[in-house]
């Protein structure tokens, strides 16, 4: 398995719903009825290779407030390494769980929405009548999007995070099938404007990489979609019987990945350099750092990790072993199974990038999408 870098454009967002069942029809677009400026509800959902996740929010100053949200485990991607097509069981799940996003959607009259699909329907052969078959028993429209951009959108997501110290910035997103780095210099734009500028990113074909930079532009230095995430990676060496040795087989696997990275070889002064990590495997890491037999989002999110600190955590789970990461309050008996290949990825990059500062983000794609859509629609405050 190679790292990809598609050479096709980010996906423009036109996914969406048709109008309720039963609602007279007026011949217009039911997206374009309402101002996005007046109706304030917006809509993101993300159907990953072992979860599916929405959120519902309306602006509020540089950020937003979430009124709704919804999260399943409905493990899209078993069996795909395998067959390399998507599993009845599988898409039957993924379709209970996305009738209830659209019902949620429904009963808060959303307007304004993206609803995308990621890894593994990226890979699987099938995809394109999986997403027919979506749209036929729920009414939902949902789109394909490439890796550039579920990149892109990880980094916009991570926005409020940037420290203004930071002169490179390391993003990492750690999903189920797949794990985005994007590596940004921020040198050239002012402390107070980094956050701002880390809004308009672009990769794939849009970030024209000759033209010179704006004032206060961030430049994307590289980024890179690795083909591993939490469930790819397990199940590429679910043979291995050893704990230990099948840790330390993914861990070293995914650093064969990182070697077209263009950073991978030029390690990052800690001075100035920062890591923003986003992933269910990052949160569940500063869970367990903290000692939160029960997860408060508020307490994780915005937390700084230094590498040792990471990789104090990561020992404490070898040494749990199977049975006691199963039991332990701390990971959680839906993280249980996953979070071992997700600290292998974590702890690669941390021995190749050692930081004092890695910023830990409970936000990822939808948080994204949303900033996305509504700093496009203007109705967010500067960060």
């Amino acid at each position: 398995m190679t790292p990809e870098r598609p050479a096709g454009a980010a996906a423009n967002p036109a996914s969406s719903r048709p109008p309720k069942r039963g609602r007279a029809s007026s011949g217009k677009d039911p997206r374009r009825q309402t101002s996005p400026k007046g109706a304030g509800l917006y809509a993101a959902l993300d159907l990953g290779t072992n979860s599916c996740r929405m959120l519902i929010a309306r602006p509020k100053g540089p950020q937003f407030e979430v009124i709704d949200s919804f999260s399943r485990a409905v493990e899209l991607g078993t069996g795909l390494e395998a067959t390399g097509r998507l599993g009845h069981g599988p898409m039957a799940r993924t379709v209970q769980a996305l009738r209830i996003c659209r019902r949620k959607l429904d009963d808060h009259n959303v307007v304004r929405m993206r609803l995308v699909a990621t890894e593994a329907c990226r890979r699987a052969h099938n995809s394109s009548e999986f997403i027919r078959k979506i749209q036929r028993e729920t009414g939902l429209r949902l789109e394909i999007i490439p890796t550039e951009e579920e990149a892109r959108l990880a980094v916009i997501s991570c926005a409020p995070l940037v420290v203004e110290g930071a002169e490179q910035l390391l993003v990492i997103d750690i999903g189920g099938g797949s794990t985005e780095l994007v590596w940004i210099d921020l040198s050239d734009v002012a402390p107070n404007k980094r956050r701002e500028a880390i809004l308009s990113v672009k990769l794939g074909l849009d970030a024209k990489p000759s033209a010179p930079l704006l004032p206060n532009q961030a430049r994307v230095v590289d980024w890179i979609s690795v083909p591993l995430g939490v469930a790819t990676l397990r199940e590429l060496f679910s043979d291995v019987d050893s704990d230990a040795a099948r840790f330390a087989l993914m861990s070293w696997h995914f650093e064969e990945q990182l070697h077209s990275f263009t950073p991978y070889q030029n390690p990052a002064p800690r001075k100035g350099f920062q890591i923003i990590g986003t992933s269910g495997t990052v949160t569940t890491v500063a869970a367990s750092f903290l000692g939160l037999r029960r997860y408060d989002r508020n307490k994780v999110d915005g937390l700084t990790m230094t590498s040792v600190q990471i990789d104090t955590v990561i020992r404490d789970y070898l040494a749990l072993g199977p049975e006691g990461r199963r039991t332990d309050p701390r990971i959680g008996r839906d993280r249980h199974g996953l979070i071992m290949s997700g600290a292998a990825i974590l702890q690669a990059l941390m021995r190749v990038w050692p930081t004092d500062v890695m910023s830990v983000a409970d936000r990822g794609l939808r948080e994204g999408m949303l900033y996305a859509q509504m700093s496009h629609d203007g109705v967010l405050q500067n960060l």
